[in-house]
């Protein structure tokens, strides 16, 4: 139902003349302002139309829209005889087809329906006028059409100091109202003062209110003019601290305004005096004239130039209290500030620039040798491309400090990011200007920051890109490092193209498998293999302890640590293929010998002031502790079974044990040591091949394996592994089990197995062989296919080395096995393998062949490198 009503002196002519009731007011003191029809007595029985909205208070005219087709029919029919209905609210919710009369309030208005209007959909608009107050008092019927028993309710009204005050105060309160409420206005107050008695006052004062629901049910069921009024003095006062609160919150809002429409007119006035009398100039002027001096010398393109005198006219129309404001000023800040055509000379001399690699870097010689070429490319060719390079080695070898030591060599200017760990796609090109704080990509940041367009920039971690539902960074790099895009990068944030073409780019990384295949072949690959104990011990002396004595305020003369106990610490403390974890040890030694020299300073120690501390090896517990590494390589390998291989992993290379064992049970194979699904292929490929090996040479028939349970094991534990390469180790295991021959000491293997026995090619040979070299190892048996990887090893790293290249896995065999042992027998004679207790010698005969002479092997011989060889 509508539940906007209207006053009751509303023009006649909006209702037909045949329907307009004649209305008398009855002024006798018991029933003041009680409505008695001329025309017609009101009836003691009413239909009943439930309504949902506000109430109609006696005296008013309001629209109502009827839906429900029950109630459309009880509206004919009353209109078919008085044209009166009575309206009751709904208790609670709306009003529906089924309502029933338990669901409305007893009290109610009975109202004169003055006009009809029936709607296409079968609903119908009334007008109509409310005459009086009743309640019901019982329910006649209550379907199709709800008609109650009705009694007709006058109001109370008394004559007195108290009711006479109360009026004026409700009066007052409505004049006070009429500001600012909308409700009370000239008309409401010029039928406040014609009413016919206070009770039609008060009605009129609840309506402009509009009052919820229950208050103004409440309210219409009261029928002593007093008690109207005295709670319409709670809701007129709770209504006015309303309309002050209100009116405040206004007034403050307009002051604001007025100050800053007050501001906003004197600084124009400021400007155009200062103008007229040629005095300083404001910020905003003083800002574009920066700007524009900036732009004619910052060496832009035509095309650059004219979209950044564009933002420049955008500035200067632009009010300094827009946000727009200071988002072109960022915008025209970021071009202005960007190297559009400066570049730095670069320093093309090449014994200068081997100089400076040899006095920074040791070793690193293919490093060294590509920067040479491209100085010598630079001095032929004046305007070459830059290059991308790509530094791969394990940590703490020295790739970052490449990187700087190149842009020192050219004498360019030098930029590191990181790209670890990044995921979202804006990091690399920007974000849009439409967002809110946008700025643009790292690369551009980068180029800022250098101040030069032919800077060098590293990115470094490249391996270590992420990837989210925010974008692919990986794939944002690709127009960055593609020499054929990179002339014109567009960033999201500039949305202009920057040339990238004389950029050096220097990627690091600790391995190629997690560069996604479009982006490596984009790069040239330099790798940087991990130091020998030798080469460590070099830089240590040279570099890495003279830094740290400096960096923790010592002189040589204060502290020196003898070449025994470096040793000892490579490779007891910091058995890696970098220099971090030493560098660190290093470092902490010197921390302790400061406290030490302090402390004697502080105690006044006079007599050992001067002496200088001495770092022995027999020292290095109470200075570092307990070791952290042990050679347990000859207590692991005494037993068969037990064979030592070469592993390649992003830190470089390293020796890892394979272990095989076996006990009675049903012919299974169990594989530990979180072993990948391609490592888990080679091990069955390797016990398929033992296997049938062992069956002819052994003579052990399918019996013997059906009996015995067999476990292979690759320590440690808790390391993932993965890869092919173990598949020659993993055979060799099982083999030296089923054989009962031990593995050579200091010996080790690697290489990928096919399932007929050959020895298949792997890689990382070079970052093996230097593992092997730390480890003590002076034998490695290599796949033929792998003899012309070792060109890139350093001939210090082959010194004392003896590489044996294979083609078979039983050459492999007889190379990694000792002679003598003691075969698994038939399954009647087997024994349970005790790995604590030495297996019995196999008895020797003449019938049996050394197994160096088996399969004929060639004496070794001194390759030109200084290590040993041998082919098979």
């Amino acid at each position: 139902m509508s539940d906007s009503p209207t006053k009751s002196d509303k023009k006649s002519s909006d209702v037909p003349a045949s329907d307009k009731p004649v209305v008398t007011v009855e002024t006798t003191p018991e029933k003041p302002g009680g409505l008695i029809l001329q025309d017609q007595i009101l009836p003691p029985n009413l239909f009943i139309l439930p309504s949902q909205g506000s109430v109609i208070f006696p005296t008013l005219m309001s629209p109502l829209l009827v839906t429900h087709p029950r109630f459309v029919a009880a509206i004919e029919e009353a209109i078919s005889r008085q044209r009166l209905i009575g309206l009751l609210l709904t208790r609670e919710g709306e009003v529906k087809e089924d309502t029933k009369p338990e669901e409305l309030y007893d009290c109610g208005v009975v109202v004169k329906i003055l006009k009809r209007l029936k709607m296409p959909d079968g609903s119908v608009n009334l007008l109509v006028h409310s005459l009086k107050r009743f309640r019901s008092k019982r329910v006649l019927s209550d379907y199709p059409y709800i008609v109650v028993e009705t009694e007709y309710l006058d109001d109370i009204a008394e004559k007195s100091t108290e009711m006479d005050a109360l009026t004026r105060s409700v009066i007052s309160h409505v004049k006070k109202l009429s500001e600012v409420n909308p409700f009370f206005t000239d008309e409401m107050r010029l039928a406040m003062i014609n009413a016919p008695g206070p009770g039609t006052v008060a009605d009129l004062v609840a309506f402009a209110l509009a009052l919820p629901k229950a208050d103004a049910q409440d309210y219409l069921e009261t029928l002593s003019v007093k008690a109207r009024f005295e709670k319409l003095l709670v809701h007129l006062r709770r209504e006015q601290d309303v309309a002050d609160v209100q009116k405040r919150i206004s007034d403050e809002v307009n002051t604001k305004l007025t100050k800053m429409q007050r501001e906003f007119f004197l600084k124009e006035q400021l400007k155009t005096i200062r103008r007229e009398l040629g005095m300083e100039e404001d910020g905003k002027d003083k800002n574009s004239r920066t700007f524009k001096e900036r732009i004619e010398a910052a060496g832009m393109s035509e095309e650059v130039k004219k979209i950044a005198q564009e933002e420049l006219e955008k500035f200067e129309t632009i009010s300094e209290n827009s946000p727009e404001y200071n988002i072109t000023r960022s915008y025209l800040e970021m071009l202005c500030s960007l190297p559009w055509s400066h570049e730095t000379k670069d320093n093309l001399n090449l014994v200068h620039a081997r100089g400076v690699l040899d006095k920074d870097h040791f070793g690193l010689e293919k490093v060294k040798e590509r920067i040479i070429e491209f100085l010598a490319v630079r001095r032929l060719k004046s305007d070459p491309k830059g290059s991308i390079i790509c530094l791969v080695g394990p940590p703490g070898v020295g790739k970052t400090s490449v990187g700087k030591s190149i842009a020192k060599t050219l004498g360019r200017n030098f930029f590191r990011f990181s790209l670890g760990g990044m995921r979202d796609e804006a990091e690399i090109k920007g974000h849009r200007r439409t967002y809110i704080g946008a700025m643009p990509g790292k690369v551009i940041q980068g180029m800022k920051r250098a101040g030069s367009r032919n800077a060098v920039l590293m990115l470094d971690e490249i391996d270590k890109l992420g990837q989210s539902f925010q974008g692919d960074p990986a794939s944002a790099l690709l127009e960055v490092l593609d020499p054929e895009q990179n002339n014109a990068f567009l960033d999201h944030y500039l949305d202009i193209p920057f040339d990238l073409s004389k950029v050096l780019f220097i990627a690091t990384a600790n391995s190629t498998a997690t560069i996604p295949a479009a982006l490596l072949d984009r790069m040239e690959l330099i790798e940087l293999p991990g130091y020998t104990l030798e080469e460590k011990e070099d830089i240590a002396l040279k570099y890495v302890i003279p830094k740290e004595l400096v960096a923790n305020g010592l002189r040589p003369s204060q502290l020196r640590i003898e070449r025994s106990a470096l040793r000892k610490i490579m490779s007891d403390y910091a058995r890696e293929p970098g220099l971090r974890v030493l560098q660190q040890l290093i470092g902490r030694i010197a921390r302790k010998a400061a406290a030490q020299i302090v402390q004697e300073s502080d105690r006044a120690v006079k007599s050992r002031l001067k002496r200088q501390i001495l770092v022995k090896e027999e020292d290095l517990t109470a200075w570092l502790g307990p070791q952290r590494y042990y050679n347990e390589m000859a207590e692991r390998i005494t037993v068969p079974g037990v064979v030592v291989g070469l592993a390649w992993t992003a830190q470089g290379g390293d020796i890892l044990f394979i272990e095989a064992m076996d006990l009675p049970g049903n012919g299974n194979l169990k594989f530990t040591g979180q072993m990948g699904e391609v490592m888990t292929e080679s091990a069955a490929i390797a016990w398929s091949y033992v296997r049938k090996k062992a069956g002819v040479a052994l003579k052990l028939d399918q019996d013997f394996f059906k009996t015995r349970d067999f476990h292979l094991h690759i320590p440690a534990g808790a390391i993932p592994k993965d890869g092919p390469s173990a598949g020659v180790t993993m055979a060799t295991a099982l083999y030296s089990l089923l054989t009962g021959r031990n593995f050579r000491q200091k010996l080790a293997m690697t290489g990928e197995l096919s399932l007929v026995g050959k020895v298949l090619p792997v890689g990382g040979v070079k970052e093996k062989i230097l593992a092997a070299k730390r480890a003590g190892i002076v034998e490695i048996i290599l796949p033929k296919l792998n003899e012309k990887d070792v060109a890139d090893v350093p001939a210090y790293a082959l010194k004392g080395m003896t590489l044996h290249f294979v083609s078979h896995v039983e050459e492999a065999f007889e190379l990694a096995l000792a002679p003598e042992g003691k075969p698994k027998s038939a399954p009647k004679k087997v024994r349970v393998l005790r790995t604590e207790g030495k297996i019995p010698a196999r008895p020797s005969s003449g019938k049996s062949k050394a197994p160096a002479k088996v399969l004929g092997r060639k004496p070794a011989r001194k390759s030109s490198s200084g290590a040993r060889t041998s082919r098979h």
